[in-house]
């Protein structure tokens, strides 16, 4: 039997705020070739999410400890669907190929994904076009938008 406790959120938890990237993940997949993924992703609010797409695969999101904001773009950066995960949404499906980000509101936040395997590393080409790359310049700006950003606005690039 595969579980994931309250023991595991917590020191999953720990790693992420001790880690440079403010995140850390526990697989349930054995290989990360498995045709489904399933993970745990604790984040974090100094984590980064650049917007970007899985053109493969839908992606599921379920909160196990805290609230996250989950934001969908269209082609040219403007948002088009919010959710904020454990509060107003208990789960969330993004569509294959759908632009999107993620910021954890909460420290300590842990939250679980599925989707299509295997894993594959996001190709440059599915970050969307303008928006900085992790450590870049703008990225403290752009995490500060997420959190109020509103369907109907568009990316501040």
């Amino acid at each position: 039997m595969k579980q994931i406790s309250q023991s595991d959120i917590d020191q999953l938890a720990a790693k992420a705020a001790a880690s440079p990237r403010q995140r850390a993940n526990l697989n349930l997949h054995p290989e990360l070739d498995d045709p489904i993924q399933r993970l745990a992703i604790a984040m974090e609010p100094a984590t980064f999410v650049r917007p970007h797409r899985h053109p493969h695969t839908w992606e599921l999101l379920y909160p196990l400890r805290g609230r996250f904001v989950v934001l969908h773009f269209d082609d040219a950066g403007v948002v088009i669907d919010r959710a904020v995960l454990g509060e107003g949404a208990a789960t969330l499906e993004t569509p294959a190929g759908t632009w999107h980000a993620v910021l954890s509101l909460d420290a300590g936040g842990v939250i679980f994904e599925v989707k299509h395997g295997p894993y594959m590393a996001i190709d440059p080409a599915d970050y969307l076009p303008g928006t900085p790359a992790e450590g870049e310049e703008g990225v403290a700006a752009l995490m500060a938008w997420y959190a109020d950003a509103q369907p109907g606005m568009r990316l501040p690039l």
